[in-house]
């Protein structure tokens, strides 16, 4: 069995933990998250502590548990306290702001690029840094992933979005090597 599933999880008490069929309800202050679990995983909820074990051994098996336990522990850490993630925008004329709840980007292309969130996302802009949060964990992540991408951060002058504090490696420019 995974080490991660092998103790049980124990359930904060702002954080109330429900079974529907195969999925799990994590509902707390910040909102709800609902994770499916496949039929291999044996899900008890027990007093304030959430069991995993399988039904069958087997290496496949044992890599789901741990899954389903690091899974677990972020929708209740997600529900309990949130996720964030920042990002800056580097760069002359890129600019970021908020109309509603869309984000609007100008990133040096010949039309502003419009960023929607879904129901769990919330944006928040200050000058240039965007902070992108939500419950879900996954969620948050990949949606700040799909900001990075529209202009992600080049080598040779760093612009572009990139998370704070991310260190973007710099390359030489062909003028610095041909004069060395």
């Amino acid at each position: 069995m995974s080490r991660l599933a092998k103790k049980p999880i124990l359930i904060p008490t702002d954080v109330k933990v429900t079974r529907a069929g195969r999925d799990i309800v994590f509902n707390g202050p910040k909102g709800e998250v609902r994770r499916h679990f496949p039929e291999n995983v044996v899900i008890k909820l027990e007093n304030a502590f959430l069991q995993l074990t399988s039904k069958v051994g087997g290496k496949n098996n044992k890599a789901l548990l741990g899954t389903a336990a690091a899974h677990s522990k972020a929708a209740m850490i997600g529900v309990k306290d949130g996720y964030e993630k920042k990002l800056e925008l580097d760069g002359v004329g890129y600019k970021v702001q908020l109309d509603g709840q869309k984000l609007v980007l100008s990133l040096g292309l010949t039309h502003k690029v419009i960023i929607e969130p879904s129901k769990t996302i919330v944006f928040k802009v200050e000058k240039n840094a965007i902070t992108v949060s939500g419950v879900d964990k996954e969620e948050v992540g990949r949606v700040s992933a799909e900001i990075r991408m529209k202009k992600p951060p080049e080598p040779y002058k760093g612009k572009g979005i990139h998370y704070l504090g991310e260190i973007i490696r710099r390359k030489a420019g062909k003028k610095a090597v041909s004069a060395a």
